[in-house]
Parts: structure tokens; sequence; C-alpha cells
């Protein structure tokens, strides 16, 4: 596969404690398959076999050009550290796969946008799901992008845990970390398609009046977070479940500053009343993730340089647990 902004991934990014190769001990930075994309093909997946290609998107150009504070660049390598002393859960057959990185070089986000959703299309052409470590939330147009290649005019569902909308028009700098879903918009209105967009966990604080009456005039369900209580569960239950079904494929994306900052310090712009990471939020979480509709899967904003003791780097590293072992017991057996 021919790569522009492509970088294969260290061997030294995955290491942790090791008691033993038996497969009842082994660990995730034991079970990892390291492959360069431009020199080599993705493992073949045997009959009755799933796959899990991470990627990771080393860009926060958009955060830079949202006026964030940047640092979201070194995401990738701080999640996959996060993730290697994992235990492993799953069957033998399944395949765990590390596809290297996109690069965002000199602020050429457009370029490194193309670059990811090229890949994303390759990733799910070989039959694995694609789940992308971030970087910026730039990173949403790119994905969606790649999956839609291939679901072609199917209605594609977006998932985005998020205090913000993200739908912020380009200004004269182009787009950003908060234009994603916007230009998603633009794209499914050129091409006559529906925009089906749920967003969960908005915050008030968070977004202009104009961003509510874009979401409104675009259609874009959305919860806020103030309904992350006990007492509201079934009605939170009931909506994904409900934007499910009206779905053939579903793109999931976590921006983590979703959460409060107790738990998420190291994003671009912390919430102190974020969402807690909770039964509550796992139960909203596993919804999707249990759907057997993913397409893509994200995690954005992790940013090393504000991470205090490494909590959001372990709180997104857990998010990836949840979505490895989910996506491959919904199709054990």
């Amino acid at each position: 596969m021919t790569l522009v902004a492509y970088r294969a991934s260290r061997s030294s990014d995955w290491q942790g404690r090791n008691d033993g190769d038996a497969p009842d001990v082994q660990r995730w930075h034991q079970r990892i398959h390291l492959t360069d994309l431009s020199r080599e093909p993705l493992p073949p997946l045997p009959a009755g076999a799933r796959g899990i290609a991470f990627l990771g998107f080393c860009c926060d150009e958009g955060v830079r050009r949202n006026k964030g504070r940047t640092g979201a660049a070194a995401g990738p390598e701080a999640l996959r550290k996060a993730c290697s002393s994992f235990p492993v859960h799953f069957a033998e057959q399944h395949i765990l796969v590390d596809a290297g990185n996109i690069v965002c070089e000199e602020g050429q986000l457009e370029t490194a946008q193309a670059a990811l959703s090229a890949t994303v299309h390759h990733i799910l052409q070989q039959g694995y799901l694609p789940v992308l470590f971030g970087g910026g939330h730039e990173i949403a147009f790119a994905h969606e992008q790649g999956i839609r290649r291939l679901a072609g005019d199917r209605p594609l569902g977006i998932v985005n845990f998020d205090a913000h909308f993200d739908l912020r028009e380009p200004d004269e700098q182009g787009s950003s970390s908060g234009t994603g879903f916007w230009q998603i918009a633009e794209d499914c209105k050129q091409a006559g398609r529906p925009f089906h967009y749920l967003a969960l966990g908005i915050q008030q604080h968070g977004n202009t009046r104009r961003l509510f009456e874009t979401a409104d005039a675009l259609g874009v369900e959305y919860l806020q977070a103030s309904l992350f209580q006990p007492k509201y569960q079934e009605r939170l239950l009931e909506a994904i479940q409900a934007f499910i079904r009206r779905n053939d494929r579903l793109y999931l994306t976590v921006c983590l500053d979703v959460f409060a900052a107790a738990y998420a310090p190291g994003v671009s712009a912390p919430a102190y009343n974020g969402l807690v990471p909770d039964a509550l939020f796992l139960d909203c979480f596993r919804t999707v993730l249990r759907s057997g509709k993913l397409g893509g899967v994200d995690f954005a904003e992790l940013n090393p340089t504000f991470d205090m003791d490494q909590r959001t780097a372990k709180l997104a590293a857990s998010l990836v647990f949840e979505t490895v072992m989910n996506y491959y017991a919904t199709f054990a057996g």
C-alpha cells in the first residue's frame, strides 16, 4: 500500500509485564502484531477469526487552529503504552494488530486527513475493525470518510461522546478540531444522504447558542451531560438503541474532554463537571460496542503534556480494552 504521512510503530511502544508465554498469562504486548503498511499487508484473518487494527493519528494541527492546548500529537504513543500490559482475555484465533501512524507534518492537516481516510478504508477492506488513537478531534472527519467509502449510501450513524458539537464552519484557517461534523454534514448534503449524528454528553456552557441552532437545523440528536444520572438511565439507553436501529453501520468516537477533569485532565479543553466514567457511562458505551454494527472507533484529544498521573491515558486505555473485549465477544462462536 502506497502511503504518505505514514510512520510504522516501534516495538518499544509495546512493552510491559511478562508472566510467561502460556496463553492464560499473556498480555497485549505479547500478542500484538506490528505491521508496516508501507511494506506488508495486514495478517490474513483465519475463518471464524476477528481482527482489530490500531492506527495512530499523530496530529493536533486542528486543535491549534481551534485555539486549544496542543500536545495531542503525542497521544497515540501514550495510549499504546497504557494498553501494553493489559491481560489477554480473548480467544486465540482473534488478531490484534498495530498498523502504525498517520503523521501530520508541517501543519498539513488536509494531507494527513486524506492519508487517514485512505488507510481506514484499506483496514476495513482487509476485514479488520479500525480502532484509532488520536490526536485531536480533527480525526473525526477523516475517519468517517474512510468508513463511508466502504459503507456507500447505506445509513451510517455517528455516535459521539463529547462535551462539544464540533459543528463550527471552517474559518480562514480552514478545517479544525471543531469543524469535523459540520464537514460531514456538508458531504451528506451534497451527496443527498441523511446526516445521522448522535452527540452524548453535550455541555451547554461549552457550546454557543449558534451551535445549538446549527445542531437543530441539521437534525442532530443530542443528550446533554446533565442527563447522565441514574434516574435518566432508561431514557439514555432507549435513545441510543433507537439510533442504532436506524443505521446499518456505526462510527463511534470518544472525545476525552467529555469526562470530568478529575478523570481526564490531559485534554485540549478540560471540563470540571464532565461525565464520570462509571457504570452508567459504561452501559451506554457498551450498548454501542455490542451493536454488531461497528465500522470504526476512535479516541481523541489525549494530551500527555497535561496528563497528571497518566489519568487520561489510563482512562482511554480502559475504553480501548472495553472496545476490544466487547467487539470480539459480539462475534464469539
